[in-house]
């Protein structure tokens, strides 16, 4: 799952795969603006078949809890 979703970070934040680690962070690390995270969120909602409500997108700063979110509302 991390290599997937390294790809969609890369692709929706215009960043090299290479850096993005289970800790980036989408802000400090990876200088995303909540536009960049907006996209990036509706890429792995259509990938993934999840919705990421609003009131959730506080608790993915980093790539780690991306993955641990997805897990845990995957059907």
């Amino acid at each position: 799952m991390f290599e997937e979703i390294k790809t969609i970070v890369a692709e929706n934040l215009g960043v090299e795969e290479d850096s993005i680690t289970m800790e980036s962070s989408f802000k400090d690390d990876l200088k995303a603006d909540s536009l960049d995270l907006f996209e990036m969120v509706m890429a792995l909602e259509e990938n993934y078949g999840i919705e990421i409500p609003t009131d959730d997108l506080g608790q993915l700063e980093t790539v780690a809890d991306v993955i641990d979110y997805i897990q845990s509302h995957k059907e």
